[in-house]
């Protein structure tokens, strides 16, 4: 699919099937097309070009119209009526979206607003909205979730305490499809991703193959007995190491992939002199970088 916005191509031949089930994080720099994607996906913004389906349906139409009352979409900016009560906020929605109004007060103690329920909106902090938010998109038991951007605002407790919740929808069959700038929380959580560039899929798989697709040197970070640096790097001399740093009885050697098992051979080797040992594989961040620098 594609989508101009005059000029400007802001989707550039788009073409990705998320499978059922599964949380697919979507990543790029800032204007890279992500959140238009996620507008088009919901049938917020028309396609210029090609087509999307959701459950096999067009995004036209009657049938479509059934579809999306199974969506659920959190935006990276939550805006909310400030002189609504949290839950007087869920009712409404609820409302628009014909969702059971029964949903709203377990919904909010889901996320943990129960306590902020019958307290305007005007006097909560930014990251009780995006919970909020998040209860929002919830409404309706959706299949299909959409969030942008969506732990703006948390703290560390409440990052971890969403997570859990996605992990539980996840179990349940509901498919998430979600963007974030902080790579280092996504790596380990998501089933597949995508990285943007200029409106264009630049890579797609799991993390880790993406990492062994970019050949990026794995880092072997070594603490050493007293006297044990020397041999050390005498016994990797004769490797394709690219680059060893000493830092007092710590040591940190980068290598290719393919050489990974000889580096361990060869520490193995050094008997007692190894105390210990950490093997640090490309960060997304890493990937991420090397792929749309």
């Amino acid at each position: 699919m594609t989508k101009y916005f005059g000029d400007v191509r802001a989707v550039d031949g788009v073409d990705l099937a998320v499978r059922a089930g599964e949380l697919f994080g979507l990543i790029g720099h800032n204007g890279a097309g992500k959140s238009t994607l996620f507008k088009m996906m919901l049938g917020l913004l028309p396609v210029t070009s090609g087509e999307i389906r959701i459950e096999g349906q067009l995004l036209r139409g009657e049938a479509f119209r059934r579809v999306r009352r199974r969506l659920g979409y959190l935006p990276e900016n939550v805006v909310f009526y400030d002189n609504l009560t949290g839950l007087e906020t869920l009712r409404f929605f609820a409302a628009l979206k014909g969702a059971a109004k029964d949903e709203c007060g377990l919904l909010l103690e889901r996320v943990d607003l129960s306590h902020a329920a019958d307290r305007r909106v005007k006097g909560y902090s930014k990251g009780m909205r995006q919970r909020l938010g998040l209860a929002q998109a919830l409404l309706g038991r959706p299949s299909l979730l959409f969030l942008d951007e969506p732990t703006t605002g948390l703290d560390p407790e409440g990052i971890r305490e969403f997570y859990r919740i996605l992990k539980e929808l996840k179990s349940d069959g509901v498919t998430i499809i979600l963007t974030s700038h902080i790579l280092s929380e996504i790596q380990e959580r998501v089933d597949r991703l995508a990285i943007m560039k200029t409106g264009r899929i630049q890579a797609l798989g799991t993390v880790q193959s993406l990492r062994e697709a970019m050949d990026l040197p794995l880092r072997f970070e070594v603490r050493l007995a007293n006297g044990a640096v020397e041999p050390l790097c005498r016994a990797l001399a004769h490797l394709p190491v690219q680059d060893i740093r000493v830092d007092g009885d710590r040591v940190s050697v980068h290598c290719r992939r393919d050489a990974k098992m000889a580096v361990l051979e060869t520490l193995a080797s050094l008997d007692g002199n190894v105390v210990d040992l950490h093997v640090r594989e490309p960060s997304l961040e890493d990937v991420f970088l090397g792929y749309s620098g």
